[in-house]
């Protein structure tokens, strides 16, 4: 089996107005995702999804290009089933052989970045691919999955004070969710603003649906402290993200001051990043987004790390159809694998790219047995909202 071709293609897909959301990332007026298709010379073809930006709107044209004029033409000809290979190559670049002969890394100089996201869409068609050829579901590939379903959140919450619990109150109604998770940080001005916001959600809420709150890395880590002070009676699920990713000591600072689990990894590339967070004790969840650390593949060693630190896996899944579901077979063939995002935000690549649909019931989402990441892409679609 040979790769015939790697297509790699900008969707951007406009959301309507009344259903814009605003946050610190601005008025989120589309959803937006790289498509990597990869064709087998035997007929065979797998999608994947990568990601130019963690918020929803960004410009891919610099991605598209990596996949379609470097990675894509390095690869066809490759045998789509050496995976770790592939990517050991991608990764390393020139010196890939030196990689793969000495056993560690000889990495390229962009290792973090819009390279490792051009892998990572790469890395979830080529498991796709093996999935689909072994007429298997890529969970099965990974080791089994833990259960036929597992929990989800609902993933949202951007009302102020006096709408934030009717709107997490909704999102429960929706599918029998569990858990929700609500927006605080510099949007809200002073950590106190926030602090009011959560008190809310969660008197309106009891004390049994899990609450977590996502600062997206807006708080310096003295406003994170007095945030975390705020809320320590609020008994939260988690605090993500609660300063930028450049500040992993600062992220250690602020989950040594409080007894609220810390939350992050969504702005984090590889296994290098998330092995930071573990020895420097800054989280106690992992949270990577399959479309932006380097896929399936490095999702697993990411998973191994949160295992062997005894932290948990939930992956971010703020994404389109095809890195949703590449992170729902991730963590269920991880030990860490604990719980899944699902975003009540507008995003039509998670409902409309594909065919098949992701519902929650009883807070759950079942795990799909379709063969490879079990995703019908709906080229109709992706035709229609291509920038070229």
């Amino acid at each position: 089996m040979k790769i015939k071709s790697v297509l790699a293609r900008w969707l951007h897909v406009p959301i309507p107005p009344e259903q814009q959301h605003v946050s610190d990332f601005g008025r989120i007026g589309s959803f937006d995702s790289v498509l990597v298709r990869i064709e087998t010379e035997c007929g065979l073809v797998g999608y994947g999804e990568a990601k130019e930006e963690v918020g929803s709107e960004g410009n891919s044209h610099a991605l598209v290009a990596l996949i379609n004029r470097k990675f894509g033409p390095a690869l066809v000809g490759e045998d789509p089933r050496d995976i770790t290979r592939l990517w050991e190559l991608m990764y390393n670049g020139c010196r890939g052989h030196y990689a793969l002969a000495e056993g560690h890394v000889f990495p390229i100089l962009g290792r973090r970045g819009v390279s490792v996201s051009a892998i990572s869409g790469v890395d979830l068609a080529l498991w796709d691919i093996l999935g689909k050829h072994m007429n298997a579901p890529v969970w099965r590939l990974l080791g089994g999955r833990k259960a036929a379903r597992m929990p989800a959140y609902a993933s949202g919450g951007w009302a102020d004070a006096d709408r934030i619990g009717q709107q997490l109150l909704g999102y429960v109604e929706r599918g029998g969710f569990k858990a929700v998770k609500m927006r605080v940080g510099v949007i809200d001005g002073d950590p106190v603003h926030s602090a009011r916001r959560v008190h809310a959600a969660r008197e309106a809420l009891g004390p049994d649906i899990g609450l977590a709150c996502d600062a997206h890395g807006t708080y310096n880590v003295a406003q994170a402290k007095r945030f975390c002070r705020l809320v320590e009676d609020a008994n939260l699920m988690w605090f993500e993200e609660p300063v930028t990713a450049d500040d992993k000591r600062g992220m250690a600072e602020v989950r040594a001051s409080t007894a609220i689990p810390i939350a992050a990894g969504e702005s984090e590339f590889n296994r290098f990043d998330f092995r930071d967070l573990a020895e420097l004790r800054a989280a106690d969840v992992f949270q990577p987004d399959l479309a932006i650390c380097g896929g399936i593949t490095e999702a697993m060693r990411i998973g191994a790390i949160a295992s062997a630190w005894n932290l948990r896996l939930a992956p971010h899944l703020w994404t389109g159809a095809l890195a949703f579901a590449a992170g729902l077979h991730a963590a269920a063939a991880s030990p860490a694998g604990w719980i899944l995002e699902y975003s009540l935000g507008a995003n039509p690549l998670l409902h409309e790219l594909a065919r098949e649909a992701f519902p929650v019931q009883d807070g759950l989402i079942e795990i799909p047995d379709r063969p490879g990441l079990g995703v019908t892409v709906n080229e109709e679609f992706a035709e229609r909202y291509t920038i070229t």
